[in-house]
């Protein structure tokens, strides 16, 4: 076969270095369309993205061309970067150092997508890190406590 193809749907989800409420409703869809670049710029399209003040959630079609931890890598460094330039605020901003990253069935795409983008009435509901919690066990990953909000 001469052509290769690949079909990979990805959930990633990070938060803030612990979980501070430090996203602003003033810079979110600037950091949002800084995130849709950088993952353009590695061949992994945007779905939806959506963040609170403390954790941020993204759903992209994965690169077949690029390792998922180097794509995790550059979203967030970058990101993380740029946001720092926005506000003397978010000067001493930085991502947690951990992030979940979960394969979404072509099938479950949309249901995906709609929950990526209600979070804030989610997360009336409920706190970031029940949610993570929710989130390892509902895909088999299990939590190591000690390290999952450093």
């Amino acid at each position: 076969m001469s052509q290769s193809l690949a079909n990979i749907v990805v959930h990633l989800v990070f938060s803030t270095k612990e979980r501070r409420p430090l996203l602003r409703d003033e810079e979110r869809g600037r950091l949002h369309a800084y995130i849709t670049g950088t993952l353009k710029n590695h061949d992994s399209p945007l779905i939806e993205i959506n963040s609170v003040r403390d954790h941020i959630h993204i759903l992209f079609a994965q690169s077949k061309n690029h390792a998922p931890a180097k794509i995790v890598e550059r979203v967030k460094s970058a990101s993380s970067g740029w946001i720092k330039t926005q506000s003397p605020a978010y000067a001493d901003f930085a991502w947690q150092t951990g992030y979940g990253e979960f394969s979404v069935s072509p099938m479950h795409v949309e249901s995906v997508r709609e929950y990526i983008r209600r979070q804030p009435e989610h997360h009336a509901q409920e706190d970031f890190q029940t949610e993570y919690r929710r989130f390892c066990e509902k895909n088999g990953k299990p939590l190591d406590e000690r390290y999952a909000w450093v």
